[in-house]
């Protein structure tokens, strides 16, 4: 087995298309489909069913992708390090993040990070908290930012920060609610949360079955972004994290209050693969990102202090 066919393997599952992966590897077709034909015969296994839907990966193939992409990205970073010369830092990163948070730190950070390492591109993957776990476990993720799980992952695991969430409200509601409401008096109003794929909706249930409240939304959504867009509008009210709503509170949009008896708070975490270091080019990236959040929850826990 060459290390040329598992490049050749890794980029035909990853396209699903001779066409493209031929594209993608700068050779042509005839060249691809030879190599796999070879890995196939050396392996003893079809990897891959030909259809009208392009190339189908077999569970032979599945597995093997699991188990060989980790190892491409590992050499793909060693070359990386080996071959440079300026100081500089080169190579691509892929970084997953729930959506609540992106909603509120990731585009200053990549804006920040690109003009710091210009010759650093960045895939970045929003998702659920066990698929963006998953992912990492596979090698597809290099590092995510997830809710802090309730049961131990077999992934390494670091406390980035603690947030607040907080009753969300359209600017011009028609109730006028004092700052601080009890969790048990927001049952009463027209809520609309996540889904229960989602980590966020599992922390408010944990929260409000130590209360013995029953939470029953009027509207569920798997989008953050729905949910926020419905709240602008309309009288319905939500449950967010202050960084997912932080920008559109600051141009009036909508307006929060706290939530007591109990506080709400939800814990973000970053998981790395334990057999797999980060590359300094993902280390430089996964540590700013952090600093974003850090330094945006200090800034919103100020602005409450000083209103107070």
């Amino acid at each position: 087995m060459e290390f040329r066919q598992i490049q050749y393997f890794i980029c035909l599952f990853e396209e699903g298309s001779v066409t493209r992966a031929a594209r993608r590897l700068n050779i042509v077709q005839p060249a691809l489909s030879m190599q796999i034909a070879r890995l196939e015969d050396e392996l003893g296994q079809q990897l891959f069913e030909r259809s009208q839907q392009g190339m189908q990966p077999t569970s032979a193939a599945r597995q093997m992708y699991r188990l060989f992409l980790p190892i491409l990205r590992d050499f793909t970073h060693a070359r990386e390090q080996v071959l440079r010369k300026d100081g500089e830092l080169h190579g691509h990163v892929n970084i997953g993040i729930i959506a609540s948070v992106a909603q509120g730190v990731l585009s200053d950070a990549v804006e920040e990070f690109t003009t710091q390492h210009p010759k650093v591109t960045l895939t970045v993957t929003d998702g659920y908290s066990a698929t963006l776990a998953d992912r990492v476990a596979g090698g597809e993720l290099d590092a995510a930012f997830i809710n802090k799980p309730r049961r131990p992952l077999a992934l390494n695991l670091e406390h980035v920060v603690d947030e607040d969430m907080v009753l969300v409200t359209g600017a011009d509601h028609h109730q006028h609610l004092p700052a601080s409401v009890p969790l048990r008096d927001v049952i009463a109003l027209d809520l609309a949360l996540p889904t229960r794929k989602h980590g966020l909706r599992l922390i408010l249930e944990s929260f409000a079955q130590a209360e013995d409240i029953d939470l029953t939304p009027v509207f569920e959504f798997d989008s953050i972004v729905s949910i926020i867009k419905l709240v602008e509008r309309t009288r319905f009210v939500t449950l967010l994290p202050r960084v997912a709503i932080s920008n559109r509170v600051q141009r009036g949009r909508l307006k929060c209050h706290e939530v007591v008896s109990p506080r709400l708070i939800r814990q973000i975490a970053r998981v790395t693969h334990p057999r797999r270091a980060l590359s300094a080019e993902a280390s430089a990236f996964v540590a700013l990102l952090s600093e974003h959040m850090r330094r945006l929850d200090t800034s919103q826990q100020s602005s409450k202090s000083s209103k107070k």
